[in-house]
């Protein structure tokens, strides 16, 4: 065996050759990198309101942006926070459900913004190191990046809240529905786009463990190309929250099926509603809004493949808060992502489908269910 601390360079070529010696290198660089100290991304969060009114439990920061904070103190958020709390001890900041991934080593929130500060002081302690932005204009100027979250809010804030750090050209994650108008989605992903800002935007549906399965088994073509799929939601209906909370089931549809879409038809009975896609060259797909569970689930997808249908819903192993804690996770790691290889994970074009989809489908309930094409919302 050769000793490495009397080994020359001619000897390891005569033992391992050039091939064997390369990989050594490699072994040896990888190394170094894992040692070397690791850029700590600087986090901005930013709460949106609701008809201008604060969100102080914004869940969309609260639960989803957590995951990029290396501390936690469960006291302060017990105080702040209680009927969150049995959920947070139990899963999402249980080193037992890390997936071998948390805490982040290089993601850490440095502020907190949100219109009234009042409702911010809250965050910051459960969050130690965090501070109080005292505007968007100032915080910009201290962090790398930017997660704007919005739990129940119509996007009519949206634009004002991410402009100051996409004119920086900071990545940024902007909650859905994303500009709340076909029009107003629009001008962020342009904006962004003139500022070579990295953007990404997407519903919690597009990163279920479920999702994940589909998306390899379409992939794989082992299965055939999919036929149509049913996307439903568990919520009673109503149109109004349809504008926020459509755009889940459609975002399963759009994630699965693609770009492209021709029309949108939707029908309501009572408290439920059924909205249907086409495309001009594959199969439609539908979406349910309405749909009762025994157990709540929050919603269903049916994939129907040509040699197989594949149902799954946010559930692991029988377990909606350990599969809810991944799809939380993996949007967070997706964001991550972006920051580390400064590639946006979806496509602006997916974006802006989505948003029209959703009103497209109020346009043809107001016209008798009339199949309504995406172009007549788009210009």
């Amino acid at each position: 065996m050769l000793d490495p601390t009397t080994t020359t360079r001619r000897d390891l070529l005569k033992a391992v050759g050039t091939a064997g010696l390369v990989s050594l290198a490699a072994a040896s660089s990888a190394r170094a990198e894992e040692a070397a100290p690791r850029k700590t991304f600087r986090i901005g969060v930013v709460s949106a309101a609701i008809h201008g009114k604060p969100q102080p439990r914004n869940g969309h920061t609260w639960h989803f942006a957590q995951y990029l904070h290396p501390t936690f103190d469960f006291d302060a958020f017990k105080k702040h926070y209680a009927p969150g709390y049995e959920s947070h001890v139990k899963y999402y900041r249980n080193p037992a459900y890390n997936f071998g991934e948390l805490p982040f080593p290089d993601t850490r929130i440095t502020h907190y913004y949100d219109a009234d500060p009042s409702v911010s002081t809250a965050f910051t302690e459960v969050f130690p190191g965090v501070q109080v932005a005292k505007s968007l204009e100032e915080m910009v100027k201290e962090v790398d990046a930017i997660w704007m979250g919005d739990a129940s809010g119509y996007g009519e804030d949206h634009f004002d809240l991410v402009a100051p750090g996409l004119a920086r050209g900071l990545p940024t994650f902007c909650d859905k529905p994303i500009g709340g108008t076909v029009a107003g989605t629009r001008k962020i992903l342009e904006f962004a786009r003139e500022h070579k800002a990295n953007i990404m935007s997407s519903s919690l549906f597009r990163h279920e463990w479920g999702m994940e399965a589909a998306l390899r088994m379409r992939d794989s073509g082992e299965f055939g190309p999919i036929e149509f799929i049913t996307a439903t939601l568990h919520s009673r209906y109503k149109l109004d929250p349809w504008m926020i909370y459509g755009q889940h089931p459609v975002w399963t549809v759009m994630t699965l099926m693609g770009p492209g879409v021709d029309a949108v038809s939707m029908y309501e009975y009572q408290d439920t509603c059924h909205a249907l896609i086409t495309w001009p060259d594959r199969f439609p797909a539908h979406v349910w809004y309405g749909e009762p569970y025994e157990k709540f689930e929050y919603c269903r997808t049916e994939v129907h493949f040509k040699k197989k249908r594949f149902q799954y819903t946010p559930s692991i192993e029988g377990d909606f808060q350990y599969g809810h804690h991944y799809e939380m996770f993996r949007m967070a790691a997706v964001f991550r992502q972006m920051l580390l290889t400064g590639k946006e994970p979806v496509p602006h074009q997916e974006i802006l489908e989505v948003t029209a989809i959703v009103h497209a489908a109020a346009k043809s309930l107001a016209e008798k269910s009339r199949l309504v094409k995406l172009a007549e919302v788009m210009a």
